[in-house]
């Protein structure tokens, strides 16, 4: 079964502040704020929620569908997707453009300062979702607000079932769109915090909206994650990190898992169990994208986890 990413493809600039914010910012001053941090580390990392998702894929053997706009600065990222063997085919370029990318200054109170440029990704409702591209099963991740709109209700009229999730695109949407998207998915996916502002932008409780759809998942962290499926709430743990380096992208990877299980016609218990697996492993290093496994190795660990073949 193929499977459709529609989301951000993305740079993460990320730079280390070899001080404290809360030395360089004065309270009484701050409405005239002009401050400047010498950032002597910096690094570049692939990312964007389809990116990743796309990523973790090939690592369990996928061969997903990659749908994203990118800038005309996108040509490292492009060269990556070719070495993965990811088609690049509703990649779109999108002129005067920069491809979307997040600028993270952290501090060594691990404080962080983000601004984040959309560029590219705020023309993502110019790639059409059609019956040629052969999807099975899709993901509506964060993405530009008209793009994630237009791709829900293209998924829904061509009946392919999908999995809706708002990520930190989620504040863009009222309370009748949220209810929309949900209405129009199959699946749900969704982290505590963002599942209480689901709740509360669509004045419905958690229990009412997952009777909306197939399954609502729910992911909590170190607390691992719930799945409401059929009536039943199905309690997910974490699986435990050999080291917890960076969350940077684990929602994502947890995301892949899901999709393969659901592609590949899993429980929901198992399901659940390798998108922890999936989450974990990630966490294990830096970046969104640095973490390769081989299936078999992925199948050991999950084999040492659970004590079975998934």
């Amino acid at each position: 079964m193929r499977i459709l990413l529609c989301g951000s493809i993305a740079y993460d600039n990320i730079m280390v502040f070899r001080g404290r914010f809360k030395d360089h910012i004065l309270a009484e001053e701050i409405h005239i704020l002009n401050v400047a941090f010498l950032v002597p580390e910096m690094r570049r990392e692939f990312g964007g929620c389809a990116g990743n998702m796309a990523y973790n894929l090939k690592m369990l053997g996928a061969d997903p569908l990659i749908m994203a706009t990118v800038g005309t600065d996108s040509l490292a990222y492009c060269e990556r997707l070719e070495r993965q063997g990811l088609s690049q085919e509703w990649v779109r370029e999108v002129p005067d453009a920069f491809t979307a990318q997040a600028f993270i200054t952290t501090d060594l109170d691990n404080n962080q300062i983000t601004a984040f440029h959309p560029g590219a990704m705020s023309f993502s409702h110019l790639n059409r979702i059609t019956p040629e591209l052969g999807a099975g099963l899709a993901i509506v991740a964060p993405d530009g607000r008209d793009g994630m709109l237009q791709h829900a209700r293209q998924l829904a009229d061509l009946g392919i079932p999908f999995v809706f999730d708002p990520g930190q695109g989620l504040p863009m949407f009222s309370g009748e769109e949220l209810l929309a998207f949900v209405r129009q998915a199959t699946y749900v996916a969704v982290n505590d915090y963002e599942g209480k502002l689901l709740g509360e932008r669509t004045g419905k409780s958690l229990q009412s909206l997952a009777g909306m759809v197939k399954a609502l998942i729910v992911t909590r962290g170190a607390e691992g994650s719930v799945i409401y499926a059929g009536g039943e709430r199905i309690d997910i743990p974490c699986v435990p990190a050999k080291a917890v380096i960076d969350p940077t992208g684990c929602g994502d990877a947890y995301r892949a898992g899901l999709l393969y299980g659901i592609a590949q016609g899993r429980d929901w218990r198992s399901t659940g169990q390798l998108a922890s697996l999936m989450g974990s492993l990630k966490i294990q290093a830096r970046g969104g994208q640095n973490h390769w496994l081989e299936r078999d190795a992925i199948a050991a660990e999950y084999r040492r986890h659970f004590g079975r073949d998934f």
